[in-house]
């Protein structure tokens, strides 16, 4: 028996975040920190799942997070790995 899953309530909102729901996840977390994600969204104010909040963050909004095309510096690092490691 595991826990019940949130993600399956009606009312809970799907789709595309909006700005604002960007800005209160955002605000949250840098008051709270991160961590707690299934209560998480209640306490923000978002009618969202802990694990769709969870993945925003990790996956967009976290400071850090790096997007767009690798460099050339990056690529020949990978093609140097692959060729000394194989596919592990």
């Amino acid at each position: 028996m595991g826990r019940i899953p949130l993600c399956s309530v009606d009312g809970l909102k799907r789709g595309a975040w909006t700005a604002e729901e960007d800005q209160k996840l955002i605000a949250y977390i840098q008051k709270h920190g991160e961590g707690g994600w299934r209560s998480l969204a209640k306490k923000a104010g978002l009618r969202r799942c802990g694990k769709s909040c969870r993945l925003r963050w990790v996956n967009y909004l976290r400071l850090g997070v790096k997007r767009g095309d690798f460099t050339s510096e990056e690529a020949q690092t990978i093609i140097e790995l692959h060729a000394a490691l194989g596919n592990r």
